[in-house]
């Protein structure tokens, strides 16, 4: 389980991450979404420990990553953006030395590297410089490494960028594989990508946590308006003026014609059960419906409709935000040190009734 609270990262008066809190729990394929400069590798970089948060706390399985970080860090397999790999090293040489770097005892490291190449189907090439392999091998190398210690948890920073589609089928299937029985944490800016794999999605954008959920729940609550296309046989009716009548019909276009039938887009509010109301009305006027299709609210659409318009915050509206945010906290440790003296003082007051009570009960 990964846990972030209330963590903070500036560059100078930069934020790059502010007060962003979530968690991640165990098993399973989570997305992490946010357009480029959303502050996505800042938050992976702090969660793998590359760097240190401004504020905040990182809990990886119960440990802090920045107070026990050989503890935490043991626990993670990172595969970051971009695969540097150390070219003049075999993919074997690799996946060994990365397996070194997270301390796999001597006695099973042969078998996990052993293990790590075939199950990303590395075997024919171990042998290979990683300079000379192709990027889609580069990246299979790159997420063997990761994986090779057999980490509860995986981070996976942009891992199809640059990917031709053969490619990215491959390691979307690898990733898959994986989070059957591991928690996987991936980075993308591909929409279509996280709502193909993930369960759960996160959306940063200007460094806040915007939005947590599932893509469907996504796609279902950020949709005020659907879209239906409907090809009826051709008639001397006016479809468009019939269906325009249907309650929640927002708006009919006829998209093209032929001599024996007519497509038509019809947009209409997502709250009302369209095709049941045009079923009944075609039914009604004798008019055939030879196909009806409709389509889908996307997670692009979601994403888009969540993250537009956002507002951006002046320096001086941080600074105040940073010290409302100051005062609350004193407020808070305040509170508890009266909470805590009145303890201690209710304590003492029980141990002198304690200690007279023993001194009478002597006397007597």
């Amino acid at each position: 389980m990964i846990e972030l609270k209330n963590v903070t990262k500036k560059y100078g008066d930069f934020y790059a991450l502010r007060n962003i809190s979530f968690t991640i729990e165990d098993e399973g394929i989570i997305g992490f979404l946010g357009r480029n400069g959303a502050g996505k590798t800042t938050t992976m970089n702090i969660i793998t420990g590359f760097i240190e948060p401004n504020s905040g706390d990182i809990l990886v399985e119960g440990e802090d990553i920045c107070m026990h970080p050989k503890k935490a860090k043991k626990y993670i397999g990172y595969m970051p953006e971009g695969t540097p790999l150390y070219s003049d090293m075999t993919v074997r040489e690799f996946i060994s030395y990365m397996a070194d770097l997270k301390l796999v005892s001597k006695k099973d490291k042969k078998r996990l590297v052993d293990e790590a190449i075939e199950k990303t189907g590395l075997t024919n090439v171990q042998n290979n410089l990683t300079r000379n392999l192709s990027r889609g091998y580069k990246q299979r190398t790159s997420f063997a490494g990761a994986i090779v210690s057999n980490p509860k948890i995986l981070i996976l920073d942009e891992p199809t960028v640059g990917l031709d589609p053969k490619q990215v089928v491959e390691i979307r299937e690898l990733i898959k594989d994986y989070g059957k029985d591991h928690t996987v944490f991936i980075s993308s800016h591909i929409l279509f990508e996280i709502s193909q794999i993930c369960s759960k999605v996160i959306i940063i954008d200007k460094g806040e946590i915007v939005r947590i959920d599932t893509p469907e729940n996504l796609e279902k609550e950020t949709t005020t308006v659907s879209k239906v296309h409907v090809t009826i046989e051709k008639t001397e009716k006016d479809f468009e003026k019939l269906v325009k009548n249907i309650k929640g019909v927002n708006e009919i276009s006829k998209v093209s014609e032929t001599d024996k039938e007519a497509l038509f887009d019809i947009s209409y509010d997502s709250k009302v059960d369209l095709r049941k109301d045009l079923f009944e009305l075609c039914s009604k006027e004798n008019i055939v419906v030879l196909e009806m299709k409709k389509e889908e609210g996307s997670l692009e659409d979601a994403f888009i409709k969540l993250i537009e318009g956002r507002k951006e915050y002046s320096q001086t509206e941080i600074r105040k935000m940073e010290y409302d945010k100051e005062i609350e906290e004193l407020r808070e440790e305040n509170r508890i040190k009266k909470e805590e003296k009145a303890k201690r003082k209710e304590a003492k007051r029980e141990e002198k009734l304690r200690k007279k009570a023993q001194k009478e009960g002597g006397d007597k």
